[in-house]
């Protein structure tokens, strides 16, 4: 799972000492991932400075050539507000930048969330140690949650601070370099308050559409816009099967079994879908990219942390074809949710509208 959460405390914390009554969390949380942020921030180099080293591995010099291209071609081809997001590196000393906890109740689909200014409420809580973070997944679950505690390489503070490239991200590969690169700058163009599932399933369409049109339509190599072109591909089967399963998994919520009668029919549903996902879904993918992925393993709080990023990717493929370009569809997309109650609905209508002229 691309695991780029926002973690945009890092950023408000530093008025923690001024309004503390506006966060929800402790003290001791918002000065760490303050204090943390500080120590990214401190090790940047600008990325031209990184460049001009002659001691630089060919590896590590190629990937950030290819996000200095990737940025310009964001800002240019897309029109997305890339800021001064990517222009400088940070070496965290580390392969996993923070953890990222999720949580729902046993017997329904509704993420547990955690409140912060201007993001308004979120579904997941980074942090920057493995102890807080099991710690507070081992209080959830005695409240009787499940939860959900996984690793994530980046986040983005949506433009408010110069987020650096992280070494974290330099594991990737290009295709999913150029893509990360995209989608986080996505985050500075469009993020509607209090709408994760929206803001990160269109940042995902963005970079994974992105990195197509960078790849395919700027005489790049061949097997690289294959592979961009077969990442989509399999990502639109893999929201079709997370949208199947979340709306059977509401329907037998709905039905509000006893939790003694609901897990054994919940362990069988997912038992059944998973069979389906192995003979129906995993056979027509053209890459590797859910290979590891089981859905027996899934719990209430994993399955709304993968759906944050794979909920009705159709409906954006749909507006991308009808408007012929990626920027058009970004263009589209920020007018019809700017102002709108519900993003999810003013995307159905931008979709089912009449064709542009």
């Amino acid at each position: 799972m691309r695991c780029k959460h926002i973690l945009l405390v890092l950023v408000l914390a530093l008025v923690v000492v001024v309004v503390p009554s506006l966060f929800s969390c402790s003290p001791g949380y918002v000065i760490r991932a303050a204090w943390e942020e500080a120590r990214i921030l401190a090790r940047r180099r600008a990325i031209a400075d990184v460049l001009n080293d002659p001691t630089l591995d060919m590896e590590t010099r190629a990937k950030l050539e290819l996000v200095v291209q990737a940025r310009s071609f964001a800002a240019r081809d897309l029109g997305l507000d890339v800021g001064t997001s990517y222009t400088s590196f940070s070496d965290i000393g580390r392969d996993t930048l923070a953890l990222v906890l999720s949580a729902s109740p046993v017997n329904r689909l509704a993420a547990y969330t955690w409140w912060f200014p201007v993001v308004g409420r979120v579904p997941y809580k980074g942090f920057f140690d493995w102890e807080a973070a099991a710690a507070e997944a081992r209080e959830l679950e005695e409240q009787h949650y499940e939860t959900y505690l996984r690793p994530t390489p980046a986040f983005s503070t949506l433009g408010w601070l110069p987020d650096p490239l992280l070494s974290t991200l330099l594991s990737r590969d290009s295709v999913g370099l150029v893509e990360t690169v995209v989608h986080e700058v996505t985050h500075n163009t469009l993020f509607v308050a209090g709408h994760v599932e929206f803001n990160e399933s269109f940042a995902n369409f963005v970079g994974s559409l992105g990195a197509i049109e960078f790849f395919c339509e700027r005489g790049h190599d061949d097997a690289l816009c294959e592979l961009a072109r077969g990442r989509w591909h399999d990502t639109l089967r893999f929201s079709e099967f997370l949208d199947r399963l979340w709306g059977e998994l509401e329907s037998l919520y709905a039905e509000e079994f006893p939790i003694e009668q609901l897990m054994p029919r919940r362990e069988a549903l997912i038992a059944e879908l998973s069979e389906s996902f192995r003979h129906e879904y995993a056979p027509t993918m053209r890459t590797d990219r859910f290979a590891q992925f089981d859905p027996a393993l899934l719990n209430n709080a994993s399955l709304i942390a993968w759906h944050l990023y794979y909920h009705r990717l159709y409906l954006f493929q749909a507006l991308y074809d009808r408007t012929g370009s990626l920027s058009g569809a970004i263009e589209q997309v920020a007018a019809a949710v700017d102002g709108a109650a519900e993003p999810w609905s003013a995307l159905e209508e931008l979709v089912e509208g009449p064709p542009a002229s």
